[in-house]
């Protein structure tokens, strides 16, 4: 199986996660801080990647997937460079959060069908809460938080990103 990864992904990264899990192998416990490291160094958890790790910690494939899917961190599809979460809680809702939403689709050219762009620069997510409640409407990019949000903004946010990334439009 380790062939077989190392001529699908870059070898790096399976150098990486393969030192990693060595120093976690024998830990209790260690599946999850695995699947935190492997999503940090692949950017998604793919099924393949799911069962060459369940091999490296003598766990079942089946019982790694449903780890994966129980934890809504963790994502069996490539996102974006940039992670775009916006909140749709009851604060950001009131204030207007679905506009923004919509903008950002419009900008993205994203569909109903997908939530990443694809050129794999942009993934929109929306959640229930950022916990900032009291800049509303916001979103966060990479974990950054944009407060206030309006329609105009984003589309200022988008051709900064873009740009900043070499994608100008």
């Amino acid at each position: 199986m380790k062939q077989e990864w190392n001529q699908v992904l870059e070898t790096d990264k399976v150098k990486e996660l393969d030192a990693f899990i060595s120093k976690m192998k024998d830990q209790r416990g260690a599946l999850i801080t695995v699947l935190h490291e492997a999503q940090n160094i692949f950017g998604y958890l793919p099924r393949e990647l799911q069962r060459y790790i369940g091999e490296r910690l003598n766990i079942p494939s089946a019982k790694v997937n449903g780890v994966v899917t129980f934890y809504s961190h963790f994502s069996q599809v490539q996102k974006g460079k940039y992670v775009i979460k916006i909140c749709d809680g009851t604060a950001c809702h009131v204030r207007k959060s679905i506009p923004i939403l919509e903008e950002l689709q419009r900008q993205l050219k994203i569909t109903s069908g997908s939530n990443t762009t694809e050129d794999l620069l942009f993934t929109v997510e929306t959640v229930s809460c950022l916990g900032a409640c009291g800049l509303a409407p916001v979103i966060t990019v990479n974990d950054k938080v944009y407060p206030a949000m309006t329609p105009e903004k984003t589309t200022e946010l988008i051709q900064s990103l873009r740009k900043e990334s070499g994608h100008e439009v």
